[in-house]
């Protein structure tokens, strides 16, 4: 290739970057609670060749955010106050504290998962407050067919991924800090629920009051399942916590029960997801193509089986097994089809971004 060659395939790489999806950071959530799932059901070493291909993918994604956010200050800044966009920033939240997780559980190395945590922290408070700020001033405003979707959900899986951390962190170190954890545990895990029901509602209207297409069924519209799926896994976390913590103890009956009525809401969702899918593809012929969204599909299919399988401990169930190592091999299977589509999509050269 000439260095002229060489300069502009340059140029349109970084041009390409223009276009990079906010929810990006999905293929880290995915990647990374598919290896959780699988450290979770004994499969230690798939669990460990995705988590330290997470690494990589967590480093990348950064690179990228930050060249465009260099390169395209207005479409990246532009994306975050959009409706239909800025919620996509909150998988990098989600992504960093699933991380975290995987630090704390595969490696027990307290102290990244410390700092991947701290880190979701700070993205939190900080894609929280500009997003939603942003939404309540701004004049012009889409009406509510146009302006909400699945992906506004991200901002529970981001609560919630906040509660999953701080509960692993807080079940592997002393007093008072402990104390201090569970309680954010606890708060963000109330207030990831209280979430989801007031963005629900909108959700709910928009799917039975307003002309659904096949286009508006974005992958995204998984995290309607995947948001309660890491709830009921960050409950899970809490009630076993609660033996060697007092404040978690007075809890413990609703912490049961919020626990439960999370994980059947999230499986409710499951049989009609999967109908809507057939609805698109099927009887509306909708192709099936990479897109980036798709990690939004994937990711709740490895969390429903990691939440299962930890309820059904936490709970003393011991009969529902089966079940999350049956939709284990389902995500499996679902994230090898989504990274083998972004990968041939890099090979064909059709756009920088990664995912």
């Amino acid at each position: 290739m000439s260095k002229h060659a060489a300069r502009r395939a340059g140029r349109r790489w970084i041009a390409d970057l223009a276009e990079m999806s906010p929810a990006s950071f999905g293929l880290v959530m995915a990647t990374g609670i598919v290896s959780l799932a699988a450290f979770m059901m004994d499969h230690q070493a798939l669990a460990m060749a995705l988590f330290y291909l997470n690494i990589v993918q967590y480093g990348v994604l950064w690179l990228l955010y930050g060249l465009r956010a260099w390169h395209h200050p207005r479409r990246f800044f532009g994306d975050m106050v959009a409706h239909l966009t800025g919620p996509g920033y909150f998988t990098a939240v989600a992504g960093t504290g699933i991380l975290a997780s995987q630090f704390i559980i595969l490696q027990d190395n307290l102290a990244a998962g410390f700092v991947l945590w701290l880190v979701a922290v700070v993205l939190w408070i900080a894609l929280t407050y500009t997003i939603f700020t942003a939404f309540t001033v701004k004049h012009d405003k889409p009406p509510l067919d146009r302006g909400i979707n699945g992906s506004w959900l991200l901002a529970v899986v981001a609560t919630q991924a906040l509660a999953v951390s701080s509960a692993l962190l807080a079940a592997r170190i002393g007093q008072p800090q402990r104390l201090e954890l569970n309680l954010l545990a606890v708060a963000m895990w109330l207030l990831g629920g209280m979430l989801y029901i007031w963005m629900m509602s909108l959700i709910f209207y928009r799917y039975a009051f307003f002309r659904f297409s096949a286009d508006d069924l974005t992958p995204p519209y998984w995290i309607d399942m995947g948001a309660m799926a890491i709830s009921a896994l960050a409950g899970s976390l809490l009630i076993e916590g609660a033996p060697e913590a007092p404040f978690l103890a007075s809890l413990l009956p609703f912490i049961k029960g919020f626990t439960i009525f999370y994980w059947v809401t999230g499986s409710w969702w499951i049989p009609m997801l999967v109908l809507l899918e057939l609805w698109r593809h099927g009887y509306e012929r909708f192709p099936l193509q990479y897109n980036p969204l798709y990690w939004g599909m994937v990711f709740p299919l490895g969390m429903y089986a990691a939440c299962t399988w930890q309820m059904d401990r936490a709970m003393s169930f011991e009969f529902l097994d089966g079940l999350p190592r049956a939709v284990l091999y389902v995500a499996l299977a679902a994230w090898a089809l989504t990274f083998f589509g972004m990968v041939r999509k890099i090979m064909r050269g059709r756009g920088a971004p990664p995912a």
